[in-house]
């Protein structure tokens, strides 16, 4: 017998060990999202992926599928908090996307377009972070970081490597590189390694590859972020949760 739970109204199968966000996307159907990555257990730290759940709020990619739910995810409310909630990323960072040559493959400019935010809402932050292009082969961009943590668990979790962390709280919470010199040209970084590939805005960028696909050629520009995360969402086995604890959930 097939587990199902309510997406706006409509069932939704899952698999033991899936949460909301992974059936959802199994089954074609997107809720935002910005810090989930399916190769890593997620931990909610960007809000956009936020449902109302049997009346309550929770982050889709950490709450396990379980039947019985009724998740709420396109209302006015919620659409209401995502846009603020990708409003103040944007006010916060250095996201200039003209001129910015992750345009057209940044998740966060994808997913501005997808919820309609044309303006930052607020004001400007202006972080003054200095871009370390120390390393021979890649430049670090730390005015455009989000705090996903996706570089960290990757070099981690992936390349057992631990190059980057965060360090601070609050406003004065950044990315940092862990040497003893704070620049990456004294880490064993690698153009292969994970870290290099999940970054889902312009912050690890390779040298002398800048603008190599064409405007109207790049991710986004060919497909909006929601047709792109359900063309990449896993299927079957492969979409189960990676997060042990949630798999062993009732």
């Amino acid at each position: 017998m097939t587990s199902n739970f309510l997406l706006d109204g409509e069932e939704v199968p899952f698999e033991p060990g899936q949460s909301v966000v992974q059936a959802a996307l199994a089954a074609g159907r997107y809720i935002p999202h910005l810090c989930y990555h399916p190769e890593f257990k997620p931990h909610g730290s960007c809000k956009v992926c936020t449902v109302r759940v049997n009346g309550r709020t929770a982050t889709a990619c950490t709450l396990p599928a379980q039947t019985g739910l009724e998740v709420a995810s396109v209302t006015e409310e919620i659409n209401g908090l995502r846009h603020t909630l990708v409003q103040m990323l944007f006010a916060e960072g250095n996201h200039f996307c003209p001129s910015c040559e992750k345009s057209g493959n940044c998740m966060l400019q994808a997913l501005g377009y997808d919820l309609g935010v044309m303006t930052a809402g607020f004001r400007h932050y202006f972080p003054d972070r200095p871009v370390d292009a120390s390393h021979p082969d890649i430049l670090l961009d730390f005015n455009r970081c989000i705090l996903c943590e996706l570089c960290v668990r990757a070099s981690s979790e992936v390349d057992g490597k631990s190059v980057f962390a965060l360090s601070g709280r609050g406003l004065d919470k950044h990315l940092i590189v862990n040497s003893e010199s704070g620049r990456l040209e004294h880490t064993d970084i690698a153009l292969t390694d994970k870290a290099m590939e999940v970054c889902p805005v312009g912050v690890i960028l390779k040298k002398r590859v800048g603008f190599a696909v064409p405007i109207g050629q790049r991710r986004y520009d060919v497909q909006p972020i929601s047709a792109q995360a359900l063309a990449d969402a896993p299927r079957g086995s492969q979409a189960k949760h990676p997060c042990k604890s949630c798999e062993e959930s009732p």
